[in-house]
């Protein structure tokens, strides 16, 4: 931490400590980056405190930029005061004790759930689209409040709190090594140890009789239907022990695992991301199927051409509001439209395309079914069978969650696609 009044302008907030307010110079950044940073630039926060100007590099895996307005809370703020500072969008440096900076999240979240709960514009009978895009703003606009609660970091990722947990291996596992102080969101945070728990204990994958340990940032594969379909699906006639497959985007590796346990001579599985190219090869390494399957660096396919080429695209066609919702959101189907617009060139003659997509973009309106039959008809391709399974977690028996009907009635399925 440092001087950084040399760096931008000064504003006035208010700087709120047992219930009580008094004005203090805080200063603010808006596209500020860590001097000295080396070859990586990092965002900076900035705040008055003990009356020096302060700075530390902005931790944000949501790439959300610092709060343009911090103050200095512990444990004698009340929730109301900075709660209401929250949604003003003020954020709250925590100097207090860890876990009563916790019971203060719970109480933000307990607040804004019920603001979304108060009587207004009924969303229940609007179209299915209208009400997935007012739940997402609503959804997002919680974010940001529960965001507004900030944790110091120290240069190893120690937090210099009372009763504060040991996160340092998680956020190294997560962030990459320390690069000097920094400030993240409390949320944020507990997602990161959240995460760490998960790849510490792995996920029991019944079709491969073994465990999956997604990393942080990584899709998991939590929802077992998708699995399931890939396990139980019928092989293209053509493959052999000596055929080759594609597994295109394969996170966590788990779908290539899949396929090379039911005999498929050799996977090669492809990603973008640099994270999930190291988790997919840990997690192969494990499952001691590093010889039958190939990890490499692709956008979408390796070279050459294959007997069964499998793809799990993320299934709605929206834009993701953070890296960590690329697993689940396609901005306008781009993902899925590559994958069929090139699946023929790289199909073996008497080859199969399995892709796994939800109808939940169906149900909300995001996309019709005759739109997904004429992307395969404009890719030259043709359905030679289809499997379906319900999901079974437990969102699907929320009568609560805004988007229960259409969860209620989604179908997973895996198409099987041939060149016409």
């Amino acid at each position: 931490m440092g001087d950084c009044a040399r760096l931008h302008p000064r504003v006035y907030v208010q700087i709120v400590c047992g219930g009580t307010a008094r004005r203090a110079d805080i200063m603010t950044t808006v596209q500020g980056t860590m001097p000295n940073a080396g070859v990586r630039a990092h965002p900076v926060v900035h705040w008055t405190e003990g009356g020096e100007n302060r700075c530390a590099r902005w931790l944000s895996e949501s790439a959300a930029p610092p709060a343009r307005g911090v103050v200095i809370a512990d444990d004698r703020t009340s929730a109301d005061d900075a709660y209401g500072l929250a949604c003003q969008g003020t954020a709250l440096l925590w100097r207090g004790d860890f876990q009563n900076a916790r019971q203060m999240l719970r109480a933000f979240a307990s607040r804004a759930d019920r603001q979304l709960r108060k009587p207004g514009k009924s969303v229940m009978s609007s179209p299915a689209a209208e009400v997935f895009h007012l739940h997402r703003r609503s959804q997002s606009q919680r974010a940001r409040t529960l965001g507004a609660l900030l944790v110091p970091l120290e240069e190893d990722y120690g937090i210099p709190l009372r009763r504060a947990p040991d996160i340092r291996q998680a956020c190294a596992q997560a962030f990459g090594p320390g690069e000097g102080a920094a400030v993240a969101s409390l949320r944020a945070l507990l997602g990161v140890i959240g995460a760490h728990e998960w790849r510490t204990r792995g996920i029991e994958i019944a079709s491969l009789g073994g465990r999956i340990h997604p990393h942080y940032g990584v899709f998991a594969p939590v929802r077992s239907e998708y699995v399931e379909l890939v396990a139980a699906a019928p092989l293209p006639a053509l493959s052999s022990l000596s055929s080759l497959a594609f597994d295109i985007g394969t996170g966590t590796g788990v779908l290539a695992a899949v396929l090379a346990r039911r005999g498929l001579g050799r996977v090669v599985a492809t990603d973008s991301d640099p994270r999930a190219l190291t988790c997919a090869r840990e997690n192969l390494e494990r499952l001691g199927l590093t010889q039958q399957v190939q990890v490499v660096q692709a956008d979408l396919f390796p070279e050459g051409r294959a007997a069964l080429v499998l793809c799990n695209p993320p299934w709605l066609p929206a834009r993701p509001s953070s890296p960590l919702e690329r697993g689940i959101y396609d901005p306008d189907s781009r993902m899925l439209h590559g994958f069929l617009d090139a699946l023929g060139a790289h199909l073996e003659p008497g080859g199969e395309g399995w892709l796994i997509l939800s109808d939940l973009a169906e149900h909300l309106g995001l996309r019709t079914r005759s739109q997904l039959l004429a992307a395969f008809e404009v890719a030259g391709l043709r359905v030679v069978g289809r499997s379906d399974m319900r999901p079974r977690h437990p969102r699907v028996f929320e009568a609560t969650d805004p988007l229960h009907t259409a969860r209620a009635a989604e179908v997973t399925s895996l198409w099987r696609l041939a060149v016409r």
